[in-house]
């Protein structure tokens, strides 16, 4: 059974103090919540109402309670970093540890923070906006979760077991081949990513499907709310991408498991195939997780200036024109790579024409508020903070994108400065957007608006003060992955000034995580279900949203379809009445896709050490869970008109009462 071990330590990390703190930590935290479970007799009201549930509300929330935990875990990673590199000749981390954190990091904030992150506004925002009473498949919503869930668990488990992956946040070979790599953290790396990744492409066919067949009565596609185009989008990106993935972490694990040569020079492979297949998918991705930003951004614009969102038609045209282009830039992640002239101008000029739509995103959203009665909630301090972020982020790229300066550019901390300048001026300021916006929605109370604003400016100084000095070091010929320097470089003080930086996001972050505290202990409740005073369906209904949604399918006659009714209201016009109450079909409850993503981790974690006794009963375990699926026919009910009329009556009655 524990053949393949030799040690102890073979299996359990040991030896770093900071590794050692993090196992007891872990031990400490579970042992904690076991504890509070027990004492207040709460398992049996996690299993029903949250390890169960295929409610889309609940799964988003979710979604988003373990993207704020990988955000803290992958914030750690990057202070450690910053640390490191604060000095010269620092012995903060040794080599082999560093090369763990920078891969971790990069894994984490991506696939285990943006993306969850971004599933769980999906979840929570998308059914709503469009008049429906869940997503088309609430059973596969679910079973997305968890096997993102126990993926990215099998990632971070790394840490305390076996070892971290250090080949890189991409894994290029042959630094991940098994020859420069024999230890099983890279085997952590492929099945983590691979469990999540089935998860992720599933949510892509699920909302979808949910847009395209799911939307109220009157909705035509030309009238969807903008943040549901950019789901549209960015799965439809989702779909042809992931696929990508799906092949070639399987390739690279057989070439590590079965000693295949895919991806080595010996036997016919070549290392430049994995990097192309893997920047086919990664481009792409890039754009997966910011379209869904571009759409926050048009919500809360639009809310906050009390105005029509700008050249609908030019926003919805932007974002395909972006799906589209997406595929078809990737090379310009290795200009360097002597592909030849005619190569490197087709990707250097289709990088700059993707530039377009987005500017005309930025224009867009700049004459919305031009005019506008805008108020500086934090949803709107976040978006405008975007928009210089993502401009000197997107001026940057079209220098990347001039393939003979990229020889300078290329692998430097310029580069850096620039991934980071997009991805956290325009994904996390986004999301950070989209939250504050609907948290009242998901939970019925707003966060605090004064701890949120001292957090947005944390942030936001924080993050120029860490990520301009990269600039600066780029140029001056620091590149990237280095885990030491000499003091004759003369890259001290700008690294210094970077570490501070980062520090200050790190007590914005702190800042965020006491705004959540105590808006949950003197939370200001939402009794009206619109506290934004916002334009879309989703504002309509009580907050948070009664388990179906909808008491009757809205109908639908204008983009911003609440915005007008309200309108109408005002002016006095009658409404048309509603039609009558009729009971609602509802999915039940199911617990086979925590017990199949249970079923998966174990086929990850046997398939990582070679325990072939552990991993292929576990995927019989998953088959099994599909057979039963299949033959699982009481999976439905219907919520009687009487409750219906009884929560409606109290949302009204709350509401009654703040008027």
């Amino acid at each position: 059974m524990w053949g393949n071990l030799e040690s102890f330590s073979d299996f359990f990390v040991t030896g770093d103090p900071m590794i050692l703190g993090a196992q007891v930590s872990i031990a400490l935290a579970m042992i904690a919540i076991v504890f509070v479970l027990t004492v207040f007799k709460k398992w049996g009201w996690l299993w029903r109402e949250w390890l169960t549930t295929v409610d889309h509300k609940r799964v988003g929330i979710m979604y988003i309670i373990a993207s704020i935990l990988m955000l803290f875990r992958g914030g750690v990673d990057a202070l450690l970093m910053r640390l490191q590199l604060a000095m010269p000749d620092s012995e903060f981390l040794h080599a082999e540890h560093y090369n763990q954190i920078f891969t971790t990091h990069g894994v984490i904030m991506i696939l285990f923070m943006a993306m969850p992150l971004m599933f769980g506004l999906f979840n929570i925002a998308v059914p709503l906006q469009i008049g429906a009473r869940d997503v088309a498949y609430p059973f596969l919503n679910a079973l997305s979760f968890w096997l993102f869930f126990f993926g990215a668990m099998l990632f971070n488990v790394s840490f305390i077991i076996g070892g971290s992956p250090d080949a890189g946040w991409l894994a290029y070979p042959p630094l991940s081949e098994l020859a420069h790599n024999p230890g099983v953290g890279q085997n952590f790396y492929i099945w983590g990513i691979q469990i999540s990744g089935i998860g992720s492409l599933a949510t892509g066919i699920n909302f979808v499907v949910t847009i395209l067949k799911m939307r109220a009565p009157g909705m035509k596609l030309m009238k969807m709310p903008m943040f549901t185009w950019s789901v549209l989008s960015s799965c439809l990106m989702i779909l042809f991408a992931f696929p990508i993935l799906t092949v070639t972490m399987a390739l690279l694990f057989l070439d590590r498991f079965l000693g295949a040569h895919f991806f080595t020079l010996d036997a016919g492979g070549n290392p430049m195939m994995y990097i192309n297949m893997i920047w086919m998918w990664g481009h792409p991705e890039v754009y997966i997780v910011v379209v869904p930003a571009f759409g926050i951004f048009s919500e809360v614009v639009a809310t906050f200036s009390r105005k029509k969102l700008f050249g609908y038609s030019s926003m919805v045209f932007a974002m395909i024109s972006i799906a589209v282009m997406s595929f078809f830039t990737w090379a310009h992640h290795f200009f360097t790579m002597g592909s030849g002239g005619d190569v490197n101008a087709f990707f250097a000029v289709s990088t700059m024409i993707i530039a377009i739509p987005t500017g005309v995103k930025i224009f867009n959203w700049l004459f919305t508020m031009f005019r506008g009665r805008i108020r500086f909630t934090t949803p709107m301090l976040w978006t405008i903070a975007f928009i210089p972020c993502f401009i000197v982020g997107g001026m940057t790229g079209v220098m990347l994108s001039v393939a003979p300066a990229d020889f300078q550019f290329h692998n430097s901390y310029f580069l850096i400065a620039h991934f980071h300048q997009v991805l956290i001026g325009g994904v996390a300021f986004g999301y950070f957007a989209g939250l504050y916006y609907w948290w009242p929605k998901m939970f019925g109370f707003a966060l605090h608006e004064g701890l949120g604003k001292w957090a947005f400016w944390f942030w936001n100084i924080g993050f120029y003060v860490c990520f301009m000095p990269q600039y600066f070091l780029g140029l001056d010929g620091m590149t990237r992955r280095l885990y030491t320097y000499d003091f004759d470089m003369g890259w001290g003080p700008l690294n210094m000034i970077s570490t501070v930086g980062g520090f200050l996001m790190g007590v914005g972050f702190l800042f965020q995580v006491w705004q959540i505290a105590h808006s949950i202990k003197f939370h200001k409740r939402d009794k009206t279900g619109d506290f934004w005073d916002g334009r879309t369906l989703e504002w309509s209904i009580p907050s948070p949203a009664p388990l179906y949604n909808f008491a009757t399918d809205p109908q639908v006659k204008d983009v911003d379809d609440w915005w007008e009714t309200k309108q109408k209201l005002a002016r006095g016009e009658k409404l048309p009445p509603k039609p009558a109450l009729e009971p609602i079909h509802m999915p039940k409850n199911s617990a086979i896709p925590f017990i199949m993503s249970i079923f998966w981790f174990g086929a990850g974690f046997g398939l990582v050490w070679d325990w072939l006794w552990m991993a292929i009963p576990s995927l019989v375990g998953v088959a099994a869970c599909m057979i039963a699926r299949s033959f699982t026919y009481d999976d439905d009910y219907y919520i009687p008109v009487d409750e219906i009329k009884r929560t409606e009556e109290a949302a009204a009655a709350l509401k009654g009462a703040t008027t």
